[in-house]
């Protein structure tokens, strides 16, 4: 059996067999996520992929909520009042992407440059979630955005909990430094 990308639609067409075949929509993210990381050659411990793969959901959700957000920004009459919450919108959505790509290199982890992107994020989404705040009243994609930024905060502090327990910390600070 197998599967063939058709590229215009973001559709999948599954081969039965004979000649034989269905056209499905894509497979549920979370499902590959999981199926990806369980793969590699040197997957997390289940503890950790149970931290990693929430995480992983919650950062991309936050990048398309912070570029909608953006986008919608842009849109409003009297776009001055929000170049703030354009501004933040945009950094927290790069820092999430950056962030998910590393949270999905599973090879050789560096725990500082780990811990110190988790906090630029935790950080990033906190002050995102805080200006979206403010227009939410006036803005409905602000308020999708905060809730979504506040859920990639969660997401990120658990996961450096986890990574803390599972002993992926930073390194002591030297004296040779």
């Amino acid at each position: 059996m197998g599967i063939f990308p058709i590229a215009e639609t973001g559709l999948r067409r599954v081969e039965r067999g004979w000649g034989e075949s269905t056209v499905r929509g894509p497979p549920h993210p979370m499902k590959s996520i999981e199926t990806i990381l369980s793969r590699h050659p040197f997957p997390s411990g289940s503890t950790l992929q149970a931290a990693l793969v929430p995480a992983l959901q919650a950062l991309g959700a936050c990048v398309e909520a912070c570029t909608s957000c953006a986008d919608a920004c842009l849109a409003e009459q009297g776009v001055d009042h929000l170049r703030r919450c354009i501004r933040l919108n945009l950094d927290c959505a790069d820092i999430c992407m950056t962030t998910a790509r590393i949270l999905a290199r599973q090879t050789e982890t560096v725990g500082d440059l780990l811990h110190a992107q988790l906090h630029a994020c935790v950080l990033a989404c906190a002050q995102c979630a805080d200006e979206c705040h403010r227009h939410r009243k006036m803005h409905e994609h602000c308020l999708h955005c905060e809730r979504h930024c506040r859920e990639c905060q969660e997401a990120c502090n658990l996961l450096i909990g986890e990574l803390t327990s599972a002993g992926i910390t930073p390194a002591a600070e030297s004296d040779d430094v």
